[in-house]
């Protein structure tokens, strides 16, 4: 096993400690415990089911049970709501990316709500993501999978957030599009954004990221740094069956 000890970092930007989280009667997450540092990135690799995405979910307040700690900068949120949360300055981008259909590419990149002074204006997002540009008046159902994600996790920035939770953001997309999701992220990292970022695509996951944490059966059962993941990734892809 690879398990490598994390440097240590004095006040990291999201702790979380014993999570578990339930839908209904079916418990998930069995006491996930992980830090991510503040302006790294940070991947939750893992099979399919195997609580990755209630991982980012329960952080969000968007499962309907949750127990354990959950801190933001060192505030507490295991007992606050979504909205709460997000005013603590974190930003969940879904899987399925959440794009209103009826609504065009400005109207979605507009609808959220500010939390601060520092979310991207339009025109910044618009330079972030210049494919959007020439489809600002398209509506979200004729966009393509590729835009359809610039646009998901553009319309995060606008809120000002700088914690960012994006849920599988490369999957579907062709490898242009991924590489640009990548320097997304890497520019990003760059301006201080703080990234948890689920992803299958192993490879991709360890061209962006500082550090990567293992989920099975709702548990952490294994961290990487740069380097260790280097050098055990053809296990790693044999663990994830991919």
């Amino acid at each position: 096993m690879a398990e490598q000890a994390l440097e240590q970092y004095a006040s990291p930007m999201l702790s979380i400690q014993g999570l578990n989280a339930w839908y209904g009667e079916s418990h998930v997450l069995h006491g996930i415990d992980f830090d991510v540092p503040e302006g790294q990135v940070v991947t939750l690799l893992g099979r399919n089911g195997a609580g990755k995405s209630t991982t980012l979910k329960s952080i969000m307040g968007i499962v309907p049970r949750r127990q354990g700690s959950i801190t933001v900068q060192g505030v507490e949120t295991i007992t606050q709501r979504p909205f709460q949360i997000a005013r603590q300055g974190v930003a969940f981008c879904p899987e399925d990316r959440g794009i209103y259909a009826t609504l065009d590419v400005r109207e979605n990149i507009e609808l959220p709500r500010r939390i601060n002074s520092n979310g991207l204006t339009t025109d910044q997002i618009l330079e972030l993501f210049p494919n959007l540009r020439e489809r600002l008046h398209s509506p979200g159902s004729k966009l393509s999978g590729g835009e359809q994600q610039m646009l998901a996790i553009g319309r995060i920035l606008r809120t000002g957030a700088r914690l960012l939770l994006l849920d599988e953001p490369t999957e579907g997309l062709a490898p242009a599009i991924v590489e640009q999701i990548g320097d997304t992220i890497l520019h990003l990292k760059a301006q201080g954004y703080t990234i948890l970022l689920v992803e299958q695509n192993l490879r991709f996951a360890m061209s962006v990221a500082d550090h990567h944490y293992l989920v099975d059966h709702g548990q952490v059962v294994d961290r990487y740094d740069r380097e260790s993941i280097e050098q055990n990734a053809d296990a790693l892809l044999a663990r994830l069956g991919v």
